[in-house]
């Protein structure tokens, strides 16, 4: 086998270019070898709070078509028992060149059901209860699905944290919008709290989602504010502002009842069938 030199006569490449080279070289053969079909999904971020040169800076992410291959990672026993089959599917099926880790939530939303449109089409059945009491079967086009209207203006481009000031107490603090890789942190600490029979979910959310505390970024003393200080109307502030300026796929529907033939409104709930469509739990 020729080594990769021989191609280039002359002064030997150095090792930045040959390096350089070589990524070039997989990339593209990585793209010659799909042979299955993609679709680029759009975020409800529309990339504005990813930094430049951030592989999601588009406002897009490629996924492809879910194949059997995929299936079979629905049905992983294991991943199923740790809870984190979804995560390993949206691996599999982004096409997007980018750590997985690094998604903010606020796009995962978007990408799931993006993931169900790619597997099993757009259509999904739910059963709702109408105002008068009777159960309605609704088919969903997740087509149809918007993103939720927020006020853009709050918005820093390439910024994921906001200043804010507690209603109450009159701190200043710095709230930021969590990605996929630090939802992983709550999740293993709630895990771990549960263990010690300790129910902290909001509390440990917030020493993640409160990043600085008058100016000082100390985690410690924000965890111990979040534990002894924090007021309760100011906690409900913090998750009423984040909602406002958290982009994100608009899961409520309007849905036609038979009777008045007025529509109501209710929330997609998404059950076991979403990914799982053949099941009868």
């Amino acid at each position: 086998m020729a080594k990769v030199n021989d191609e280039y006569p002359g002064k030997p490449l150095s090792d930045a270019k040959l390096k350089a080279l070589a990524t070039q070289q997989y990339e593209e053969t990585a793209v010659e070898s799909h042979d299955f079909p993609t679709e680029l999904v759009e975020l409800p971020s529309k990339g504005k709070l990813y930094p430049e040169g951030h592989p999601l800076r588009s406002g897009t992410i490629e996924m492809k078509y879910m194949t059997a291959k995929e299936e079979d990672i629905l049905t992983n026993q294991s991943y199923i028992k740790q809870g984190i089959v979804l995560d390993k599917l949206f691996k599999a099926l982004i096409m997007t060149k980018v750590n997985y880790n690094d998604i903010l939530l606020c796009d995962k939303n978007a990408i799931m059901i993006a993931a169900r449109i790619l597997g099993y089409g757009k259509d999904y059945t739910i059963k709702v209860t109408s105002p008068a009491g009777d159960e309605i079967e609704h088919v969903v086009d997740l087509t149809d699905l918007k993103d939720k209207e927020i006020d853009w203006s709050l918005i820093s481009e390439g910024e994921t944290t906001f200043p804010f000031i507690l209603p109450t107490s009159k701190k200043q603090v710095k709230i930021k919008l969590l990605t996929q890789g630090e939802q992983n942190k709550i999740d293993a600490e709630i895990k771990s709290l549960a263990k010690l029979k300790k129910e902290a979910g909001l509390t440990t959310l917030l020493k993640y989602v409160i990043v600085e505390l008058e100016g000082d970024t100390d985690k410690t003393k924000i965890r111990k504010f979040v534990d002894t200080n924090l007021l309760a109307i100011d906690s409900r502030a913090i998750r009423t502002f984040l909602k406002q300026v958290t982009p994100e796929i608009d899961l409520s529907l309007d849905i036609p009842d038979g009777e008045s033939g007025e529509n109501f409104r209710s929330e997609l709930t998404i059950g076991l069938d979403f990914f799982w469509p053949d099941s009868t739990i």
